[in-house]
């Protein structure tokens, strides 16, 4: 199995570059650079993913046919929503609060590219590695809760308003489960950081009939990798918890009154919180960059990883209604919250029977 080395990409970056012998200019050149590659990649997903693979999975599940006239497997639909969307006019309503309403998009989608600075996602490809690598992910990626709520109050809109605060109720309900439910794999490791997570899930588990099932966290407690998914599907507003923003509930709550590139924002920042959450569970419980083969293929299983997530959430969106927003949060607060407590406990106990 690969274990993912502490070698950091700016470090990388310099090297290559020579930059090291500029002192601190060099070091934040570089840090820069490394930053763009890491971001871009991510974008590139995200522009994948939305116009896409989104249509055509669904589309798989449903049974229907997808966008497969514009370009080779309709691939060019990503340049055509692109124009689309960029070339409309952008509608500013007359009593908005201008600074927030313009800021919203913005916060959403730079918190999401915040969280990918820790996440370890092949031999080399690390931006940064501090010890409180799990808390920070957490806390950048809660900021975007701050974005919508913005973006609701400041549209001067009350379905927007709404849309705002019942994105807030939400991600406040299963912001706590999930942090929790984080807490029991750190019971576990004894470390906030990243790359230590990934470390302790290299070794082998168990080996059954010739196979080796390696010690990553969704197999050693399988019950808080179930909590974790379905906690951060609630956090990425992906179905069944999407009624911040379903037309059927509230127009298209929070982003009712946004247009041309400030509905782009929003759009790439829902698809990189999506990719945000994939990165946290694949670090967290499926071992990081791990996987079979040189070392140099770490970010080829990382990215599988990520994306299998991905089709998770897009299965679901096809397979399980939308649930009401009084039934997501009774979910939340009385079974999510109770169940990651419990596992808490129960993790905590089996730690310290077997330590």
């Amino acid at each position: 199995m690969i274990a993912q080395q502490k070698t950091l990409l700016p470090d990388r970056v310099s090297g290559l570059l020579g930059l090291g012998q500029y002192g601190v200019a060099g070091d934040l050149v570089a840090a820069f650079l490394a930053a763009f590659l890491v971001g871009n990649l991510m974008l590139a997903m995200t522009g994948v993913a939305g116009p896409w693979a989104k249509r055509k999975i669904t589309a798989a599940f449903t049974d229907r046919i997808a966008v497969d006239r514009i370009g080779p497997f309709g691939l060019f639909i990503i340049v055509a929503d692109a124009v689309r969307l960029l070339s409309k006019e952008l509608i500013i309503p007359k009593n908005a609060d201008r600074p927030a309403f313009d800021l919203a998009p913005i916060v959403v989608a730079s918190s999401a590219l915040l969280g990918f600075a820790v996440i370890p996602m092949g031999t080399g490809i690390h931006l940064a590695d501090p010890e409180v690598g799990l808390a920070y992910v957490f806390a950048v990626a809660g900021i975007a809760s701050i974005g919508l709520a913005m973006g609701g109050y400041a549209s001067a809109n009350k379905y927007s308003l709404l849309g705002g605060l019942r994105a807030i109720a939400q991600n406040i309900a299963y912001e706590i489960p999930l942090v929790i439910t984080g807490a029991s794999v750190v019971i576990f490791t004894g470390t906030l950081q990243m790359s230590e997570i990934v470390a302790q899930q290299a070794d082998p588990l168990v080996t059954v009939a010739g196979i080796t099932i390696p010690s990553w966290f969704a197999f050693v407690n399988p019950f808080a990798f179930v909590l974790f998914v379905v906690a951060n599907l609630a956090e990425v507003g992906r179905n069944p918890f999407d009624t911040p923003e379903a037309p059927t509930e509230i127009v298209a709550g929070y982003q009712t009154e946004y247009s041309s590139v400030y509905f782009v924002l929003f759009y790439l920042g829902e698809f990189l919180h999506i990719f945000l959450g994939g990165a946290i569970i694949a670090t967290v419980f499926l071992g990081g960059p791990a996987g079979p083969g040189p070392a140099a293929l770490g970010i080829v299983w990382f990215t599988i990883k990520i994306w299998a997530v991905f089709l998770l959430t897009q299965w679901f969106r096809s397979a399980i209604p939308r649930v009401r927003i009084d039934q997501l949060i009774q979910i939340g607060w009385k079974g999510m919250l109770v169940l990651s407590f419990a596992n808490l406990v129960l993790t905590a106990i089996i730690v310290g029977v077997i330590v």
